[in-house]
This record gives C-alpha cells, structure tokens and sequence, in this order.
C-alpha cells in the first residue's frame, strides 16, 4: 500500500508505456522507419547477437548489468511508490571466485536505485580528455550545452552536475569502466535519463555506437523479440532528450532509471523509531550503570559504563550477522530487547567551583570506522569536553562496529550477506535515538549519583567523527530529540568512498580475491549501495535539514572536512554539502592550492556573514597534498583525518554552534581555515 506521508507517485503512465512490451514489439515490427540516420543501412535492418536479453541489458555487452543503473531491471509494480520494483535475476548478478552469484532477493524489494548512483557503462577506447569529459576539476563545466555525458531529470527537465573519470582501481584500462559521478544526490523517486555523445578515442576517432543501441538511434528493426520490445520505450526517451537539446544522430548511449522513493529507502527505520517510541511512552529507557572511575584523567571528573534496553527488531539476540525480524509482515516486528552498551564521560568543568555544579550540555558522540564507544574517551573528546563544559555518551554502531568484523569479512566474500549489516546499522541508530533520550529524560541517566545534577536536559546534540560523521547524517536526519550537530570528516555514499580510502586496503585483500573480475568489483559496490542507503546517510541526505521525514523536526548541520583526507573522502562531502543545501567558509583554501576550475567547491555557495545560522561547511587544511582526481586514496603525506576535532579552534566553533541558539562563527579572522597537524 502507499503511504500518502510519503508523498507516493503511483504508477507512472509515461514510464509504464515503457514496459507495456507486448504491444511495443508488434507497433515496433509493423510501423514504417520514421528517422535515419547517416549511418543507417539502407534495408533498415540489422542482425544482432546478444546473450540472455530476456535478463541481461544488451545495450553494453561488457556485463549483463551495464550500463547502471538502468530500468531494464525493473518491473511494474502498483503498490509501490515508484510504480516499480527492482527485478534482477540472481543469474544476472555479480559471481564470487566460488561461482555463487549473489542472491539478489533484498534488492528486489526496492523500487528503485539508489539516489547516489554510481553511474557505470564500458566504452572501448575512450579518452576522456580529448572527449572533452569533466573531472572532479571542473564539475560546473558538465552543464555545459555541448557537454558529452548528460544527466537529465525527467521529473524537472533539469540537468544534474556530474564529474566523469575511468576506473584508475583496475589492473589494465581494458577493464575500465566510466563512472559519471553526479555532483548532488538524484531526487528521490525521480526518472533520469542518461545520454553520452561525440565520444573520442585517443586519436580524435568519434567511437561508434554499439548495435543493439544503433538499431533504437537508427530505426533498425533486429530480429531479436526482446531488443524490439523496448522500442517504443528508447522512442520516448530520444523525445525527452530532444526537448533537453540533446540530438538523437549524435549518441553513443542513452539509457533511464528511476531512483528509489523516500519511503522505499527510510520505512524501516522510520518504522522502527516510531515503533519503539510509541513503546517507550514518556518514560526513560531502562538503564543499568557498571562501572564508575573518577577523576581518570586531568580532564574528566568521570568516566561511566553501562547498559540500556532498546527493542530489538532483528533476529534472535541481534548480534553480528541478525536480519530485521519480519515475522511474515513487510516491516520489521519486535523481538523482545536489545541491551546496547554505553560509555559516558563528565568533564571537571560540569563540577563547576566544587561547591555549585556547573551542568554540561549532553551530547551523543559517533565513534569511528569498525569501533567501539570508548573512543569517546579519546584525547580531543575530553579536550571538547572539558574546554565547553560537555557530557559525552556512545554506544556501538552495531552493524559497522568492532564485534562486526567478522560478518563484514563474511560479506567481502559474498555480498548475499549484506543485508546483514544494513539491517543491524537501523537498529544501531536506533539504539543511538534511545541513548539520546536516556541522557535527557528526568529518570534517565540524571537519576543515578555518577550524573546528578551534572547534566543539563534541556537540549540535547549530537558531535561525530568519521564513521560518526558518516551516521551521523543519517541519525540526525531521523532524530526527535536533537536538532543541531556537528559531522566531523564526514561523508555519504560508501560505494563513492571505500575506493577512495586508504582504510579499503585492508579490506580489499578479502574482497578482490573474492571477485576477481574487476568490472564486478565496481558493480558490486554500487549493488551494496542499494541496501546500504537505508542504514547510512546517503539514504537519508535529501531529509537531513530543511526537508524532514515524517515525525521528524528539522535540523541545522555543521560539516568539519579535513582537506586531503586519506580515509573520508572530501569529494563525497562536497556532494552531501550539496544536497543538503550547506553554505561554506570561505576563502576555503589559499589561492592556487587546488588544481581546479574556479569555483573549487562548485555549487555550494559562500557564507555571506557571520554569525551564520544555517548548515554549513568548513574546510580545515594542515597542509596535505592535493588528493587524487579519480578514484584512489591518497598515499602521499601525512592523513589530516584526525586535525579538525584536534584544533582549538575548530573545537570553539563546534561548541558556539551546539548551542540553542545557535550559529556558525568565523574562528579563522576571514582566512582559510588552518588546522595544526595532530
């Protein structure tokens, strides 16, 4: 059923005449040539070969998936949002060196792809430079008339920016895909058409279209039902791009797909949540303190350790490796109660003058890739602490936390796993909504002696770093009791990022022998993107701000970016900065420091003055390299991951920001912004 808070669509009738393919083929058969080209044969005709069109899209032989995303995987559906419902055969998926394909069921329940898309096809012999594709560089330069690659928003007849580079992961350039990366995420529940043109070789060549999509551009009836078939679906597609200024005669490619509705990638969690509060009432989550340590540090007046209960909506106990608990329903049911872990530190500062306290404002921390709460212990933390006068709490985020490396091991090997950890990354949110409340609430953690009188409930934030950026985003976008936070190196997209991390050099010892082909490899990453969307931020980016989710307030965000990041990538924040309408300091980094088209952070417009009460980026340079344009870590220099949360006044402005009321300081006297190195 469709739920009207989410802004359903129904089933589309210009995209549905797409699919009615029966009655396609015979129009397609019987009617006369209505468009030649130059290079149309002159019986109008054409003899293809192609393997499995009934599940595999012949428009790029290199792999039965490419181009992705496309609607070929796709089927009608009417319950759905879209109006569609993903349909890839398991046969068609992407096979591990033990021959399993992956078992595609969990994506099939989708009803589209996902709003940060990797865009992906093969081009034999492309050379982007003299085809005049924009990288990373230059990402303004892809709304250009003439440009060779077009994104079209069917939904808004607008063009989305892009950057463009070839797979630099592979061995040989004879496995390259090319990846049209769009600049800001595609809108939910929005059909894009994608158009390449006037591609060129090396030597100049314009390179020829493949012939299964010459005979759609040519009007060249094949002899295969299934190519016929979609006719009149590429007819409506040449009309669209034609109203957009894109010829027909001058392609090499075309294709649409429509990604997926809001509330086909945030109902479960937004199910969970509601569920579990609904549950909660006005009363405090049960908690439990275990451990006590005062004064550990010159910092920290205390350091405290506990438990809480959550309900659990996955399988069994929830531990490493559970799925949601659907019980034969199409959300996830309750399964008695989860107990999360929590670590808690109070700075001297909310001792006040040892006689009156001094109440520290509460504040979630997110700790970082594959670890564990007690980095809230960690030197900047208990500086930001104590420095603002902070309570910090964490717990796990179950699902990409330490007890999870051997599941995420497990899925390396085959991603039939992976919704293993998407669902377990829900419940950790969850479980981070729940900790929120325990810090705030009358009988919660102010009730126990370790915080009597040490905490004041009346706003609660949220302060994370790294993977704590990452899902950040995403509690912050389905957060009820917080409304401002800070993202420290934060990003979206771990199809985008993993790649361009030094921290997927580990992880790829399991997964590249694991996939030896590397076209799969990119393919895999955008397949578990699909899933992931629902448990990280690039799923929920578009409600972040200014644009809630059902039951959800409205919140204001502070991006800390380390410039030449080596393990979250700085261009993938720029697309979040993007999409959920950031304004950024600026100058943003000395003149001449980066090899680009100005404006460097394209798209995303300066602060005008301060104090700035909006979201925001800051980019903080201690003066590494320029990172790589394509998609590799940087391996030259010292990681400025750690610099931003390391530098005071980077700290100052976090805390002038999660206040009330609070804003955006300038803290670098109208210069970049300079961290010292940690």
């Amino acid at each position: 059923m469709k739920n009207p808070a989410f802004g359903g669509r129904g089933a589309r009738t210009r995209h549905l005449l797409g699919i009615a393919a029966t009655g396609i083929a015979l129009v397609a058969f019987a009617g006369a040539c209505s468009h030649t080209s130059s290079g149309s044969e002159s019986t109008g005709t054409i003899d293809l070969v192609v393997e499995n069109p009934d599940r595999c899209d012949p428009l790029d032989p290199r792999h039965c998936l490419l181009p992705f995303p496309s609607d070929f995987f796709t089927v009608a559906d009417g319950a759905t949002d879209t109006g569609l419902r993903i349909n890839i055969q398991t046969a068609s998926a992407i096979r591990n060196a033990k021959g399993v394909n992956a078992d595609m069921t969990e994506w099939n329940r989708n009803d589209g792809w996902s709003p940060g898309a990797q865009i992906a096809t093969y081009v034999d012999g492309i050379d982007l430079e003299a085809t005049g594709l924009v990288s990373v560089a230059n990402i303004g330069g892809s709304l250009a008339e003439d440009s060779p690659a077009v994104i079209l928003d069917v939904d808004t007849g607008e063009r989305v920016p892009y950057w463009s580079e070839l797979d630099a992961t592979v061995s040989s350039p004879t496995n390259a895909v090319l990846y049209i990366r769009p600049a800001r995420q595609l809108r939910e529940g929005h059909r894009h058409v994608v158009a390449l043109r006037n591609l060129k070789d090396a030597g100049g060549e314009t390179i020829a279209a493949g012939d299964v999509f010459r005979a759609y551009r040519d009007d060249l009836i094949s002899n295969v039902p299934e190519v016929e078939a979609r006719r009149g679906h590429f007819e409506q597609i040449f009309r669209e791009l034609k109203d957009a200024g894109v010829a027909r005669d001058d392609l090499f490619l075309a294709w649409d797909f429509t990604v997926s509705s809001t509330r086909s990638l945030s109902e479960r969690l937004l199910h969970i949540r509601d569920d579990a509060f609904t549950r909660l009432g006005d009363q405090s989550p049960a908690f439990t303190v275990t451990k006590v340590e005062d004064n550990p540090n010159e910092e920290l007046a205390r350091r405290v350790e506990g438990t809480f209960e959550v309900p659990n909506y996955l399988t069994g106990t929830g531990a490493p490796g559970s799925r949601f608990n659907y019980a034969g329903a199409d959300l996830p049911q309750v399964n008695g109660t989860y107990s999360a872990d929590f670590i808690c530190i109070v700075p001297k500062a909310a001792l006040g003058d040892g006689t009156t306290p001094a109440p520290a404002r509460p504040s979630l921390y997110g700790h970082g890739l594959l670890g564990d709460p007690g980095e809230v212990g960690g030197g900047n933390v208990r500086r930001m602490a104590n420095e603002h006068d902070f309570v910090f709490c964490a717990t796990k985020w179950i699902g990409m936390s330490e007890e999870d490396i051997g599941n995420a091991v497990k899925i390396l090997g085959d991603i039939s796993f992976f919704p293993t950890l998407a669902d377990r990354l829900q419940q950790g949110v969850l479980n981070t909504l729940f900790l929120g409340r325990l810090m705030i609430h009358e009988s919660g953690l102010v009730s126990h002696p370790a915080f009597a009188g040490l905490i004041d409930r009346s706003h609660l934030y949220y302060d994370g770093n790294s993977q704590g950026g990452i899902m950040g985003g995403i509690t912050t976008a389905v957060s009820i009791d917080f409304t401002r936070a800070v993202l420290g190196v934060p990003a979206m997209n771990y199809s985008l990022l993993l790649q361009r991390s030094v921290d997927w050099d580990t992880y790829r010892q399991v997964f590249d022998p694991a996939y030896p082909d590397e076209i799969e490899r990119g393919l895999g990453l955008s397949l578990i993107q699909m899933l992931w969307d629902r448990g990280e931020a690039d799923g929920y980016a578009q409600h972040m701000t200014d644009d809630p989710l059902p039951g959800t307030p409205a919140h204001t965000v502070l991006m800390h970016v380390a410039f030449g990041d080596h393990q979250v990538s700085p261009d993938a924040a720029n697309i979040q900065a993007r999409t959920i309408g950031a304004r950024i300091h600026a100058p943003t980094v000395t003149p001449g420091r980066l090899p680009y088209v100005e404006p460097a952070y394209w798209g995303i417009e300066p602060i005008e003055s301060y104090p700035y009460r909006g979201s925001a980026i800051v980019i903080w340079d201690s003066g590494a390299p320029v990172p790589p344009l394509t998609n590799l870590a940087p391996s030259v220099g010292e990681d400025p991951h750690g610099d931003p949360r390391n530098d005071p006044d980077a700290r100052v402005q976090k805390s002038e920001f999660l206040q009330p009321d609070g804003a955006v300081v300038d803290v670098c006297g109208g210069a970049p912004c300079f961290a010292d190195p940690s």
